[in-house]
């Protein structure tokens, strides 16, 4: 279990950890924000690229070779990052790092492999509780690196932070894929999924969850320097809410799942995310602007999205066990492709003199769309 949390968190440390530095970035590189938000936005969408692939290869191949070859490449392209000499390399490079995102798929895989159903949604909340631990100290990390030494520190940490979760997996991780389908195979039971309407229901309540912390992700540093004049630092500080609230929402799915549900831990989480991001829209219009409001908000949005991924990714992965890779690779790839546009809307919209008005519409309504999904679902049985 020690070793899933580390590779789901290298994963999480990746995508979050250089958060605060990004306008530092914007200028190093002599280009807007616009461009250097796309580290989040691009990265996310070769991310979902990766899941969708690495599934139905580890289906076949095997869950350890996949993940080993992985970090490999990850740790190539985070040593491309630091020597790029200009916006457009280290984009490229940033793009190649997204295969790390590989540890979020068969971590959850290597779970659904050894159990299922709730106790799969349960096991899956205590490794991503375990998880949730990155993102919530990886921006405080981040400010405080960028401090003290400059945006670099991130991605320096980022490789040595690579090459001790290569050496663990190396060592420890077993191989848990029994008589992989060969790719033929696994192409022919596809229609299966395709044709699940609980399939896409669970995915699409994951993916329009995870799409309003992604949005999130893309617009809070612009936000926190230009509506609340907080430094990297202090960015990286309230970073943390999310967070907190995911480590909850995640321990709640791992001690209850099994007792509620799966489909009623994902509704209440979603209803918590919609109540949560519709207070601070409402406290936006009305003036109220402070950091509390809005980071307390979506900590709260943690809380919803750690209730709702573990059970929504369980519920994915039981329509076909023996494909139980490539559901979670699809529904992965899913969910980054959706927060990558997500991302990308937030920073077209977030230009200067912008408040959070338009990023916290976004969310509040890919929120919706994630309980609507639930509420779908459940309506079918």
């Amino acid at each position: 279990m020690a070793t899933l949390v580390a590779l789901a968190g290298i994963a999480a440390l990746s995508m979050n950890v250089f958060l605060p530095s990004l306008p530092g970035m914007a200028r190093y590189f002599g280009v807007d924000y616009g461009l250097m938000q796309l580290s989040v936005s691009a990265y996310l969408a070769a991310s979902a690229v990766v899941q969708l692939l690495v599934g139905p290869i580890s289906d076949r191949w095997g869950r350890r070779p996949v993940m080993l070859g992985a970090l490999a490449i990850f740790l190539a392209a985070s040593a491309g990052t630091l020597l790029a000499p200009n916006a457009g390399w280290f984009l490229v490079m940033r793009m190649i790092q997204a295969v790390v995102t590989t540890g979020l798929v068969l971590s959850r895989a290597v779970v659904r492999d050894m159990v299922a159903g709730p106790a799969a949604a349960s096991r899956i909340g205590y490794v991503t509780m375990g998880m949730s631990v990155v993102p919530m100290l990886a921006p405080i990390l981040g400010g405080a690196l960028d401090q003290l030494w400059g945006w670099k520190a991130s991605f320096t940490a980022m490789l040595a932070l690579g090459v001790a979760v290569f050496v663990l997996a190396w060592v420890d991780m077993g191989e848990t894929a029994r008589g992989g389908l060969s790719l033929r195979a696994q192409i022919k039971a596809y229609p299966v999924l395709a044709r699940s309407g609980r399939f896409w229901g669970y995915a699409m309540a994951a993916t329009l969850a995870s799409g309003a912390f992604f949005a999130y992700l893309g617009g809070a540093p612009f936000v926190g320097e230009t509506v609340f004049h907080l430094s990297p630092a202090e960015v990286g500080y309230w970073f943390a809410a999310p967070s907190i609230g995911y480590l909850l929402g995640n321990f709640a799915s791992g001690r209850w799942s099994i007792l509620v549900g799966m489909d009623r831990m994902i509704l209440w989480g979603a209803v918590v995310t919609v109540a949560a991001l519709a207070v601070s829209l409402t406290a936006d219009l009305a003036q109220l602007h402070h950091p509390l409001m809005f980071f307390g908000a979506v900590a709260f949005m943690g809380l919803g999205n750690g209730m709702v991924m573990p059970n929504a990714n369980a519920g994915m992965m039981s329509v076909r066990p023996e494909l139980a890779g490539t559901a979670s690779g699809l529904g992965g790839a899913m969910a980054v492709a959706g927060g990558a546009a997500l991302a990308a809307l937030a920073g077209y919209f977030l230009v200067p003199g912008a408040g959070a008005t338009s990023l916290l519409v976004i969310m509040l309504l890919s929120a919706l769309g994630s309980l609507g999904a639930i509420l779908a679902v459940m309506n079918a049985r």
